[in-house]
């Protein structure tokens, strides 16, 4: 069997997909495949996560060694006036997804297959940043409900599986609204109305390509360990409000 190692990297399309690509394309010994429900250009699969039949024919073709999954509807305010279906979307496939990985583990394979489920701090109140990975969690919001359901799903195959915590991210985009850090520049830009920006909430920004070498450090640990599983947390170490920083783009 070839030394290569397959890392399968779950909706592609975005700005943490593409730094994942970029990241796992540029090191020797990595053979990496994305799947995209939209956008999808170049080396990307379309895929419609929410047809289990899909895409469990897709991952036993590719058999991968890591599969990471961090698709998630991402907008509070969706997942407020639609949470059905966002449970199904959030929920069941990233349970359908550990489950899949655990089952593979249980047969004939000669090869640990796992999942690096990418999360955020959302489950938290935000009370007493910056939180540890054993933290209770106590979310606020639906989003943050829907967060700790999928934290839950993937903790019963925490043996297969790894999460990573990462607070909001920023980047090369390809629009503004693709990161909620360069969003905020689409408010300020508007100088026909009045802007309220927070300045009281500290986040902690964090470069998304930090994160993809992150990323790739867990990958390599656990192909390398099987035992390597657990909660883990990565930011880059600078507090900053909203109003911090908008204020970074004059």
């Amino acid at each position: 069997m070839s030394s290569c190692r397959r890392v399968l990297v779950i909706f592609l399309s975005g700005l943490l997909g593409r730094a994942l690509m970029k990241v796992f394309s540029n090191v020797p010994g990595w053979e990496v495949l994305g799947l995209a429900h939209s956008r999808v250009s170049g080396t990307l699969k379309k895929v419609d996560l929410l047809n289990f039949e899909e895409t469990k024919k897709i991952v036993e073709e590719f058999k991968p060694h890591v599969l990471i999954h961090f698709f998630f509807e991402r907008r509070p305010d969706v997942v407020s006036n639609n949470p059905d279906g966002a449970e199904k979307l959030n929920v069941g496939t990233t349970e359908f997804l550990a489950n899949l990985v655990e089952s593979f583990n249980k047969g004939l394979e000669i090869f640990f297959h796992s999942m690096l489920y990418i999360s955020t701090d959302y489950v938290f109140d935000g009370t007493k940043p910056p939180y540890e990975p054993d933290d209770p969690p106590h979310p606020l919001n639906k989003y943050g409900e829907s967060k700790l359901a999928v934290f839950l799903a993937v903790m019963r195959c925490q043996k297969s599986c790894l999460i990573l915590r990462v607070p909001v991210l920023y980047g090369e985009v390809e629009y503004l609204g693709e990161s909620a850090v360069s969003v905020l520049l689409t408010a300020i830009q508007d100088t026909k109305k009045k802007t309220t920006v927070d300045d009281y909430q500290l986040r902690f920004p964090t470069l998304v390509d930090d994160v993809a070498n992150v990323v790739l450090f867990m990958a390599k640990r656990k192909s390398e360990l099987e035992t390597f599983s657990g909660i883990f947390h990565w930011s880059n170490d600078e507090q900053m409000t909203k109003y911090m920083m908008a204020s970074k783009f004059f």
